[in-house]
């Protein structure tokens, strides 16, 4: 059997223990939906950048970064930025301690903000498991050689089992493992493939490739920033999981250690890309024959480079850095709708009295449905990277606004949050179905932010300001949570 194949399967299966030994401490609808609510600081650290570095970043960032240079870099700053703007909001979310993104939209404004923010959630995080699912096809297919079809539907089986397995106990206790195998396989991958490409042939690379906006301009570096930006804001699994915290020191604390490790592994992912495309900027499969990039092919460079390009120890570490990636991400974007139509809908409206075991059950099973359906849905689109654009967009736009104005514009009203929701939804549907249905793409996907989250920014104020303002208990809790915070660093 082949080495790398050998060291993937190793690798499952120890991450696979330590999730069925984690899942003897599932209890309570706590114990699966928040961890307890005990994670310390360098676990949560840990999950953090595991669910922010997934298959957008080993896949459609790397593509972009082959066919663009460091200019892809946009794409990540927008996190980086975003994880900072995070760190002065961590706590003030822990102490509100919710099960979810759309408790905090219903606290603030009302359950239809809740009901429309779910169903963002649903819809952007079923598309990035998807994704997810995708790129383990494509890693098995370089492997192994099965059809990536059925590569990705063996990732999306072996997924589901892990989630299902403990929920967010598991995922946690993976995490941290997950994120150590990342850091060590992208970092010392970076060096060799240096070296093997050689110092000469990188530089002779087209001078656009070091540039700061590559072959584009500040209107492309944005539409490719904000989506990842916004969508960092409004991520629902990073909010889930600072309800995990033990504390609120702990949850601003791991925020300092997710933004050093995303920086690192994003950067070195985007170098290791840039490298390779020294090697095969010319070369089939990631060259058409008409000269123009494969796009689907030229996501796959890390992967091609961990296979054929460094040493073996190296290149295996680096095929399971990739299956970390994939997995530690899937695991979050499937528990988190998962936790939304099990606490914001059916606990929510249809049994509000619902037993822990009960509702856990509940939550395993469509762990399970969500799962089949992200990968279906997965066929639809042409490339990882359009399908990470409409998914951050769908978020960033359809929810981030709202969330960032209940914490920081006591004047926001509930018309005006639900009118934001609906609005960033709305355009980002729109467009995506506009895509598909007409012979050109009605707007590239590195372009859809723009217009989503200037009509869901522009609702948000419209509206606030056309109605009354929400009633103090509305906003108490928000404002005062900034002004204990206030008090707190003085």
């Amino acid at each position: 059997m082949d080495i790398y194949l050998i060291g993937v399967i190793a690798y499952l299966l120890i991450l696979a223990g330590i999730g069925l030994y984690r899942s003897r401490a599932v209890k309570t609808q706590d114990d699966f939906m928040v961890a307890g609510r005990k994670t310390g600081a360098l676990f949560l650290a840990g999950t953090l950048v595991c669910t922010w570095v997934g298959s957008g970043s080993l896949f459609g960032g790397a593509g972009l970064a082959f066919r663009s240079g460091i200019s892809q870099l946009w794409m990540s700053a927008g996190a980086w930025v975003g994880i900072a703007l995070v760190y002065f909001l961590a706590h003030r979310v822990r102490r509100i301690s919710q099960y979810t993104l759309s408790d905090i939209l219903e606290k603030r404004y009302n359950a239809t903000a809740r009901l429309f923010g779910t169903t963002a959630i649903i819809i952007a995080y079923l598309t990035i498991a998807g994704y997810q699912f995708r790129g383990g096809g494509r890693l098995l297919h370089i492997l192994t050689g099965i059809d990536p079809l059925w590569g990705g539907a063996i990732t999306c089986a072996v997924v589901i089992g892990f989630t299902v397995l403990a929920g967010l106990v598991s995922i946690i206790s993976i995490d941290l493992m997950n994120g150590i195998i990342m850091t060590f396989g992208v970092l010392i991958a970076l060096p060799l493939a240096y070296f093997s490409v050689g110092p000469d042939q990188i530089a002779a690379l087209p001078a656009d490739r070091f540039a700061v906006f590559g072959q584009e301009d500040v209107v492309w570096a944005m539409g490719v920033f904000f989506p990842t930006f916004f969508l960092l804001l409004g991520e629902s699994g990073m909010y889930q999981k600072f309800f995990s915290a033990k504390d609120e020191s702990t949850a601003r604390k791991a925020v300092i250690g997710m933004v050093v490790g995303v920086i690192v592994i994003e950067t070195a992912l985007n170098l290791l890309a840039v490298t390779g495309s020294a090697q095969y900027l010319s070369q089939a499969p990631f060259v058409l024959p008409d000269g123009s990039f494969d796009k689907a092919a030229t996501e796959t460079i890390i992967l091609h480079i961990a296979r054929f390009d460094i040493p073996p120890f190296a290149g295996v570490l680096l095929i399971c850095a990739a299956v970390a990636i994939i997995l530690s991400t899937a695991n979050t974007f499937l528990m988190i709708p998962s936790t939304n139509i099990a606490r914001d809908i059916y606990q929510r409206f249809i049994r509000p009295d619902v037993s822990d075991r009960t509702i856990i059950r509940f939550q395993r099973f469509w762990i399970v449905a969500l799962g089949v359906l992200a990968f279906v849905l997965a066929n639809f689109f042409q490339s990882i990277l359009d399908m990470a654009f409409t998914a951050y967009t769908m978020v960033g736009a359809g929810i981030t606004p709202a969330l960032l104005a209940a914490f920081l514009w006591k004047r926001v009203t509930v018309a005006g949050g639900v009118s934001s929701i609906i609005a960033g939804m709305g355009v980002t549907f729109i467009i995506t179905v506009l895509n598909f249905v007409m012979p050109e793409p009605f707007m590239e996907t590195d372009y859809i932010i723009l217009p989503a989250a200037a009509v869901s920014i522009a609702a948000l104020i419209a509206v606030s300001l056309l109605t009354p303002p929400s009633p103090e208990e509305k906003w108490r809790p928000f404002v005062a949570n900034m002004e204990m915070n206030r008090r707190a660093d003085s």
